[in-house]
């Protein structure tokens, strides 16, 4: 940076992180609803390009960022994982902008209401939560069986603003500059990185670390869901990704052998309440990609335990 550029990152006290792959129409959205934003006070994003070539989402991104309707920087991660690029993102964001305290995260393919980080940033300061989260509403397209919406793959985690015990996804998320230098970097545990639940596992970190959570159910974000995420072959995945990630968080932070038995018979006891539930959700929805759910997500557990878990971040090769 010049010293005129150093300058002007010490007065972004907020950062907007925008992770991208093979996305470039739904970052330009994205990046629009930026613009669009209502915030009455100067910000950055920091878009990380996870394909070291063609680089599709680096044009975007710059045509914004030299074009003067956003400021901000983007860089480059050739290493392939969601991990990756978001821990680039973060301690870009981190160095480049020393004084920024609050750094959010959108994905690539949602879009902010105009208030978004309006309500985020204030919800920080008026708490003093560490952890700050919102809502990812999803847009499921006229295809989508009446009710779907039901899924749990589809529900935000809470409906009310206040605190919370903990945050569960980086799609609608703050983290405090204090929150990162607390837990260390890298933020998330590249161990993750073609599972998923990287963000799970570091907010479960935060939680025993006594950090503080917050909740804003007025700071919307929509994702556009493609038919593919309706069908039940992507939902019964999902599941079974869940399953696992719960397991290797839970075996990360167990305690002795204790711990561990505790996770195995929690594993045994899930069983008989995953087929209740189960029943209860097929009498209430007659939808079977909503009641088979639970009964998945035990299933991830058990195949997680024998070491196979799926890798839906593990990209093919591009043509």
């Amino acid at each position: 940076m010049t010293r005129t550029e150093t300058d002007a990152a010490r007065i972004i006290e907020t950062v907007v992180c925008v992770p991208t792959f093979r996305r470039p129409e739904h970052l330009a959205r994205t990046l629009d609803s930026l613009v669009a934003q209502s915030f009455d006070r100067p910000f950055a994003v920091v878009v990380v390009e996870n394909e070291p070539a063609p680089m599709q989402g680096s044009a975007v991104a710059e045509a914004y960022l030299v074009g003067g309707r956003l400021s901000g920087l983007c860089v480059t991660e050739s290493r392939q994982g969601n991990v990756f690029a978001i821990n680039t993102a973060f301690d870009t964001a981190l160095a480049a902008y020393p004084d920024a305290r609050f750094f959010l995260m959108i994905d690539d393919d949602e879009v902010a209401e105009p208030d978004w980080l309006a309500r985020m940033v204030g919800a920080a300061e008026a708490s003093g939560a560490g952890v700050v989260g919102g809502p990812v509403w999803l847009s499921l397209g006229r295809e989508a069986k009446p009710g779907l919406a039901c899924h749990p793959a589809f529900l935000p985690a809470y409906t009310e603003s206040g605190p919370v015990p903990l945050i569960y996804g980086s799609g609608n998320c703050l983290v405090t500059r204090e929150t990162f230098e607390g837990l260390g970097l890298p933020a998330f545990d590249v161990g993750y990185n073609f599972l998923g639940g990287g963000d799970a596992d570091f907010f479960a970190r935060a939680r025993r670390a006594q950090v503080r959570f917050h909740w804003v159910a007025e700071a919307i974000i929509t994702e556009t869901v493609p038919p593919l995420r309706t069908t039940l072959g992507w939902l019964a995945a999902r599941a079974l990704r869940t399953g696992a990630i719960n397991y290797r968080i839970e075996c990360k932070h167990a305690e002795g052998l204790a711990g561990r038995a505790g996770i195995g018979l929690k594993s045994v006891a899930m069983i008989p309440v995953a087929l209740l539930r189960a029943l209860r959700l097929l009498a209430g929805t007659r939808d079977v990609r909503i009641a088979i759910n639970p009964i998945l997500i035990v299933a991830g557990r058990w195949l997680a335990a024998v070491g196979i878990e799926p890798q839906p971040y593990r990209a093919p090769a591009a043509r």
